[in-house]
């Protein structure tokens, strides 16, 4: 008897993970509206150091600092982290910064992200509300807000009405809400010695 030949299986192809397609709408609303550069997903990813930088700090001390009457720029929480948006370029002034106030070498828990880094993004404003523990703007982002962001006074930046906030004061305020903020927590828990003891 001959052998009959089986078919081959037919090649299967998996398909690519789908976005969802609120990932799809932020990401679009990001790059069309603001001309803001993504990246990855889910979640969208914001890429910072090309249109802005983030100054990042615990969440009680971004509170805090967000009652003084400081300038600041747009303001995203995410969990127990708040993120400042600065001026592209700031990042690389925040240790020098903090040197110059006298702050270099304290224990602040504040960070800059600039070039290379992102964040994740959170919801456009307006509807849906956002997941709970996800990321969402305090103070959301306008067209063209770049141009407003705390910055080093210099030719054409801060000093002056129209200009955008300083980003001196803005450090300057933001470490001294984190150092008040580590302060309380640590007195709080009696286990744990004063920063001044």
């Amino acid at each position: 008897m001959a052998a009959t030949a089986v078919p081959a299986a037919p090649a299967v192809t998996v398909p690519l993970p789908r976005v969802p397609a609120e990932e799809d709408a932020y990401a679009s609303w990001y790059e069309r509206v603001l001309g803001w550069a993504v990246t990855g997903g889910p979640p969208v990813q914001l890429v910072t150091g090309i249109r802005f930088d983030v100054l990042e700090l615990p969440s009680d001390a971004g509170a805090a600092l967000l009652r003084r009457p400081v300038d600041t720029g747009p303001v995203a929480l995410m969990g127990r982290r708040m993120r400042f948006l600065v001026a592209a370029g700031s990042a690389d002034e925040l240790e020098g910064l903090l040197d110059w106030l006298e702050w270099g070498g304290v224990a602040l828990d504040l960070a800059a992200l600039g070039a290379g880094g992102r964040i994740t993004a959170p919801a456009p404003p307006g509807p849906p509300p956002s997941p709970r523990g996800a990321a969402v703007w305090l103070r959301p982002p306008e067209q063209g807000c770049e141009a407003l962001l705390p910055a080093l006074p210099g030719p054409g930046r801060g000093g002056g009405p129209g200009r955008g906030p300083d980003l001196v004061r803005l450090v300057a305020s933001a470490a001294t809400e984190c150092h008040r903020a580590r302060l309380r927590r640590r007195t709080t828990r009696p286990d744990q010695p004063l920063a001044f003891s």
